[in-house]
């Protein structure tokens, strides 16, 4: 397991629940469906990208069970997932 829990931002995964490939786009999501819950990540699917609001999909990093690319990763993108590491800690 990598020390960050959290893949970058652009990282394409298939999830155990389909067979659709979708690519990282945010953070520590929230849902009106889950009011309790914060989700790990929310993405959309691959190739197609953001093509309706409604579309967008939420997901745990439990539930990646291969990951296609690993999305770009510089030095604020480091500070930034150590940031949203610690955040998701203090959730638990």
């Amino acid at each position: 397991m990598m020390k960050n829990k959290f893949l970058p931002l652009g990282s394409i995964v298939q999830l155990n629940s389909g067979s659709k490939k979708l690519m990282i786009t945010g953070y520590l999501v929230s849902s009106p469906d889950y009011p309790d819950q914060v989700f790990d990540y929310c993405g959309c699917m691959y190739p197609e990208g953001i093509v309706r609001s409604d579309t967008i999909c939420i997901f745990n990093h439990s539930e990646i069970i291969k990951i296609i690319f690993k999305g770009y990763l510089d030095l604020d993108e480091k500070k930034y997932l150590e940031l949203i590491n610690d955040k998701k800690n203090l959730l638990k």
